[in-house]
């Protein structure tokens, strides 16, 4: 910059908390162009971040002022209204004052010490001393400031209904408390640009999970769901609040393993996410701390708003359904194999997977056996190729099942206080290792007054009556073979699953085949009650030429097989014989 130009000013604003009028931005921007039209300087641009805290984050880690320090030469010096403004770390200011001296910028405080404009000159070791120790001073405030902030938020945490700030649980809003403070009350409310309201979405995540069985829909899995919330632009817990705020969505967020943290425009559903939503007890109104429950004296929870989303009984009843339907992420997963864990290998009864990668040209997938990957040598390993076990298996299935007729079983969730008795009582075994530990009179005596609340609120489980779920079956007026045409490959996969499908496949010989050899497999239905239908289903069709009665009339009445596992909560498909 020549000395006849007129200096080119940068006004950095910076706001922890964007409702605090003390700080506000107007009030910064103003004590900033004060100090520059003092300095006879031309500001040529704003960096405005609000809500960032400056003890989380570096200058150059801030969205605006983090861009314009990238660009030096478009500016002369950076004004702020004071250093707290700019840095509450040493490290931090170190790393702003060598910025400046390299690329020789001068940092100006609109008010230092004492009131007084403060112009820091990176020229010489003294002005580096005044930096240090005024970061000092400011590094010194902020960790009374969090020493402050902690404490009461501890305190708060045993207020009833008090809400303590911050983002809230998704579903949740804050709302004026009488007498002074905040609490949290349900989200119906929808806000132009943010999407549905957060408690409609919620409800739609349920609706959808539980589907509705009395109409024979069955619920849709968490991944799913996901995808349509994605697919259909609702905004995601996360950005829901960047939007209710008024600010961008997406941001920074961790990569893969082994990369660095990547910047998204916004942030996707995720069946993780949603699982992790619908098990929180914050949808019962509870407030938590550090994933316990914070109780009283009497060891209940405590409250965080007077009107929770979901009731005791709502809240088991999803989780059950969740737990009903979760995998074991130990095994292997291919979705699309109809056969996984129904074919397997003659010579070491393992199972046989789907080896999409042909080693010729227009070669078709083959089941092969995989007994290298358990770790195991079989004798005779054994393949086929897939299409070819897939309708075979297809075509005995359907002729055993076609004919069954679907009903679907309806699960309406009681109450069981086991799941918070179990809870409460792994607080009270962690709160008994403590025991003996305590060295002052005070100590001792808060540590029983714990134990005996937790005790307490065991004993008031203890008594609370279980109420027993009630189970109906529900006719669909649908048959196997209906089910089997709608549903896609997973959907293919669980009925055989259910039904106990195993299929044996032994080693074959050298030779130009053309179809299978059915010589070598063999198809079975391992469910004894599904066998038992199976087989009437057979002996009256192969009695129907001669007159003979129907099933139901042989057998005194329908016969309704329930499946190997009857999740909680779910739709789930059940066979009686057709008539």
């Amino acid at each position: 910059m020549n000395s006849t130009d007129q200096l080119r000013a940068l006004s950095a604003i910076r706001l922890s908390v964007d409702t605090d009028e003390t700080t506000s931005p107007g009030r910064q921007r103003e004590a900033n162009d004060k100090a520059a039209a003092s300095l006879g300087a031309r500001v040529v641009g704003e960096a405005v971040d609000l809500g960032i805290s400056a003890s989380k984050t570096t200058p150059f880690e801030r969205p605006e002022l983090g861009a314009w320090l990238a660009r030096p030469d478009e500016f002369d010096v950076v004004l702020f209204w004071r250093l707290d403004r700019a840095v509450r770390s040493m490290a931090d200011m170190s790393a702003l004052v060598g910025w400046a001296r390299r690329h020789g910028k001068r940092l100006i405080f609109a008010e230092g010490p004492g009131g007084a404009r403060l112009e820091l000159d990176m020229t010489n070791v003294v002005g580096e001393l005044i930096a240090t120790l005024l970061a000092f001073a400011a590094q010194m405030e902020a960790q009374s400031i969090a020493e402050r902030v902690l404490g009461a938020q501890a305190a708060m945490r045993t207020m009833p209904l008090r809400w303590r700030g911050s983002r809230p649980h998704y579903g949740y809003i804050p709302a004026p408390l009488d007498g002074g403070g905040w609490t949290l009350v349900p989200d119906t409310e929808t806000v132009e640009g943010c999407g549905p309201s957060p408690v409609a979405v919620i409800e739609r995540i349920i609706r959808d999970l539980m589907g509705d069985p009395a109409n024979g829909m069955p619920g849709k899995a968490v991944s799913v769901i996901a995808a349509e919330l994605n697919a259909e632009g609702i905004p995601s817990p996360r950005d829901y609040w960047s939007l209710r705020k008024g600010r961008s969505t997406g941001g920074k967020t961790g990569g893969a393993k082994g990369e660095k943290a990547v910047v998204r425009d916004r942030f996707n559903w995720a069946p993780n996410m949603i699982t992790k939503l619908l098990r929180s007890p914050a949808l019962l109104g509870w407030k938590t701390h550090n994933g316990k429950p914070v109780r009283d004296s009497e060891g209940k929870p405590i409250m965080v708003t007077a009107d929770p989303i979901l009731t005791r009984s709502q809240y088991d009843a999803v989780g059950a359904l969740l737990d009903s339907r979760a995998i074991d992420n130990r095994e292997r997963k291919d979705t699309n194999a109809l056969l996984l864990a129904v074919i397997h290998c003659v010579s070491c009864s393992g199972r046989m997977y789907l080896n999409k990668q042909a080693t010729k040209a227009n070669q078709a997938p083959v089941y092969k056996c995989n007994s290298h990957a358990r770790g195991s040598l079989c004798q005779a390993p054994a393949n086929v190729r897939g299409d070819w076990a897939d309708d075979y298996v297809q075509r005995e299935f359907l002729a055993l099942n076609g004919g069954i007729h679907v009903t679907r079983v309806v699960d309406t969730s009681g109450y069981d206080p086991a799941p918070e008795i179990a809870a409460t009582l792994i607080e009270f075994k962690d709160h008994q290792e403590q025991k003996g530990r305590q060295r002052s009179r005070s100590a001792k005596e808060e540590w029983q007054r714990r134990a005996d609340a937790l005790d307490a609120r065991l004993a008031e489980l203890e008594e609370t009556p279980k109420v027993e779920p009630r189970r109906e079956v529900i006719s669909t007026g649908r048959t196997y073979a209906d089910e089997w045409d709608d549903a896609d490959t997973a959907g293919r996969r669980r009925m055989l699953m259910d039904a106990g499908a195993h299929l044996t496949v032994k080693r074959g010989t050298r030779g130009g085949w053309r179809r299978l050899d059915e010589s070598r497999v063999v198809f079975a239905l391992r469910d004894t009650d599904h066998d038992t239908a199976a087989d009437s289903l057979s002996a009256a069709h192969a009695d129907a030429t001669d007159g003979a009665l129907s099933v139901a009339e042989k057998s005194g009445g329908e016969v309704s097989v329930l499946p190997r596992t009857v999740p909680s909560q779910a739709s789930t498909a059940t066979m009686e014989t057709a008539a």
